[in-house]
């Protein structure tokens, strides 16, 4: 592998919260290489990215877009990724495959916390990452108040590497505090160096100190400069600054303004100067260079209507050709992506991302060599637990043999999706991370496989089960209509069972009196009794137990015997105290502990059981709140959440146990239950 040729190519994903000006900053950056000649807006619906009618139409991101474009003998890739909370899984996937990350987010210390969930992901993967203050002419707090919040949700040390003049509508341009030279901004221009202002002199050396003590941490050599009251090179400091941002020591933040192009060149000569090369990234990963076998790993997954499937995939290594085979398939297209268009490619370098067609095999996450029986695997994001679901059928009925392949496929292009079958109540139940989530899966399942849904809240699986015993229940069944006839007679035991014991059958016939062969009839019987019980769901933590009877030696049959054990059933159980089981989830929820009263509160007044919280492991300023909630209570517990948490609070859970519900729910459960059957 020529490193040469893998140092002229860099990565870089895009992220931040929701609205924060993603897309904005690409076209921006799009622009002012040359690249596109007129920039794009949302409300416009004309930018390279968020092309889809599901981003146009909610003004959103809603899946990655990928752009390349060339600045300083260097080729960019940029991935605009989706800033929605409910969309998370998919920059997670995407930051696993690039050399830096743009964090961009708004200068408001209010919404500082909305970044925590994407700090704390790039620094666990220890993923270089710049912070961008987009919007500069609208903050709302002083540029000091602002960086001093949000070293409070970075693990790592934030490098003030500008300084801005002015503040909100009054921003002018900003100090580069490794030359010590200001610059005014020109809209759609590059900013001209100007005088520095003496009334900011005192910030700057402030910021300027700050940021050479913070890379002096890691710097004997400039830690004796600075000690020796020696001015530092500029060459010094920024090998210092690459050296650190590469091993995600450091983050350094800019400050510009997307919309008029402020400070997007800056924040490009940085990318150029500071991040690390693909090879160095690849070292970080731990990946063989001395192989040339190529080595890919699948970031994002897309269908469309027309073109068929699309991996998107980083090359870590060795050169692809059009036409290799990766994995179980033959590559059938390679391709640069700009937003919707692509570019037929005849061979990749390592250090690129690019498109590979037709790789029905591979899933979002997959290592892939040309080679056979290659073992080589690389890391890849954790799938995030889904927290809301809705139960969903085709509108029409003719399209219900094609709905199992085209969700395999909705889950193939978003992993943060899962779909399954449920027995217990015959529905199709789709998961997901949110409202937001699904309506957009419905969208996609509408446009690319023209299947219109229906969607309602999933059924609770309730269950139903006994208080008391009875004995001696009688299930007598004779039918007589002319020739041979049907009879069966059973006395039965029916007692409780302790939870979660499910149900036992047993017999204690003597003599006969109950013939052998028919005994697995009565079992049947009870069994197809016990899925719906008097209340009108399934009973569980039962025991029968067939103690006499008797029988006809022409008209006795199978079919007598199990009618006969349903009559049984039918007459006994009532007498038994039926009662209402629901189930119970187990979860653990993750919250600033600014927000943990709240979140007690919550889970109290949705009828669940606090057990305990604790600080959350290596996410300082976080809680843990372990709890025990009804699953009828869950469905937009994910919303509330979020609602009280500025959108960043998150749980998993996994099913519990059963547990009776309170008689003053049960007759209106029970009742609501029968008025849909």
């Amino acid at each position: 592998m020529a490193k040469a040729a893998v140092s002229r190519s860099r990565n870089v994903a895009i992220v931040g919260p929701y609205s924060s000006g993603k897309t904005t900053l690409l076209e921006s950056l799009l622009s002012v290489t040359d690249t596109i000649s007129r920039k794009g807006s949302i409300p416009e619906g004309n930018t390279i990215g968020d092309h889809t009618p599901e981003a146009r139409n909610r003004q959103m991101t809603v899946e990655t877009n990928a752009a390349c474009t060339e600045y300083g003998g260097i080729r960019f890739t940029f991935l605009d990724c989706p800033g929605s909370i409910e969309l998370l899984q998919e920059p997670l996937h995407v930051l696993m495959g690039v050399d830096a990350a743009i964090v961009v987010c708004e200068p408001d210390p209010s919404r500082v916390l909305t970044v925590s969930p994407l700090l704390h992901f790039l620094d666990k993967w220890e993923i270089p990452h710049v912070l961008w203050l987009n919007k500069m002419d609208r903050a709302s707090a002083p540029f000091s108040d602002v960086l001093e919040t949000l070293k409070s949700v970075s693990s790592r040390p934030l490098v003030p590497h500008q300084y801005p003049i002015g503040a909100g509508a009054d921003l002018v341009g900003f100090i580069d505090l490794v030359s010590e030279q200001a610059y005014h901004y020109h809209a759609g221009a590059a900013a001209d160096p100007v005088p520095l202002p003496p009334e900011l002199a005192e910030e700057e050396t402030a910021a300027r100190t700050e940021m050479l003590e913070t890379l002096a941490d890691f710097d004997d050599h400039l830690l004796e400069e600075l000690l020796e009251e020696i001015d530092p090179p500029e060459d010094e400091i920024i090998q210092d600054l690459k050296m650190e941002l590469g091993a995600d020591l450091v983050v350094p933040v800019f400050v510009g303004v997307a919309s008029k192009d402020y400070g997007v060149r800056p924040l490009l000569d940085a990318l150029v100067r500071e991040t690390p090369e693909p090879q160095v990234t690849a070292e970080r990963r731990g990946i063989d260079l001395n192989s040339t076998e190529p080595l890919v790993q699948i970031l994002k997954t897309y269908y469309s209507p027309q073109g068929g499937k699309l991996s998107l995939a980083r090359l870590w290594r060795g050169t692809l050709k059009d036409g290799a085979s990766l994995g179980l398939d033959r590559m059938g297209g390679l391709y640069s992506l700009m937003g919707s268009q692509q570019q037929a490619l005849s061979a990749a370098e390592a250090g690129s991302v690019v498109a590979i067609a037709r790789l029905e095999h591979a899933r979002t996450g997959d290592t892939l060599t040309t080679a056979e029986n290659s073992d080589e695997t690389l890391p890849i994001a954790d799938i995030l637990p889904a927290v809301y679901s809705l139960a969903i059928a085709p509108e029409k009925r003719d399209d219900e043999v094609k709905l199992s392949g085209a969700l395999k496929k909705l889950v193939d292009e978003d992993p943060a999706l899962h779909w399954e079958q449920y027995g217990d109540t015959h529905e199709v139940i789709l998961w997901g991370q949110g409202d937001v989530h699904l309506k957009i899966a419905m969208d996609w399942l509408r446009r690319k496989y023209n299947l219109s849904m229906v969607t309602h809240v999933p059924q609770v699986a309730y269950k139903e089960t006994i208080r008391n015993a009875k004995e001696d229940i009688r299930g007598r069944y004779k039918h007589q209509t002319g020739g041979h006839g049907q009879f069966g007679d059973i006395y039965i035991d029916i007692q409780p069972l302790p939870r979660g014991e499910g149900f036992k059958f047993s017999e204690k016939i003597v003599g006969g009196v109950v013939p052998k062969q028919y005994i697995p009839s009565v079992e049947t019987g009870v069994r197809e009794f016990l899925k719906q019980g008097p209340l009108g769901f399934p009973v569980v933590d039962v025991s029968v137990t067939l103690k006499n009877g008797s029988y006809h030696h022409v008209d006795s049959s199978d079919q007598a015997f199990k009618q006969a054990a349903r009559i049984a059933m039918q007459t006994g159980l009532p007498e038994c105290k039926p009662a209402l089981l629901e189930p119970i989830a187990s979860l653990s929820i993750s919250v600033p502990n600014r927000f943990t009263s709240n979140v007690l509160t919550l889970i109290s007044g949705r009828r669940g059981q606090v057990m305990g919280y604790n600080n959350k492991a290596n996410w300082p300023g976080w809680d843990e709140v372990s709890a025990q909630l009804p699953v009828a209570e869950m469905q937009t517990l994910i919303l509330e959440l979020r609602s009280l948490s500025m959108g960043v609070g998150f749980f998993s859970w996994q099913y519990d146990h059963l547990s009776t519900v309170p008689e003053r729910l049960k007759e209106k459960i029970v009742a609501e239950a029968s008025s849909h059957k």
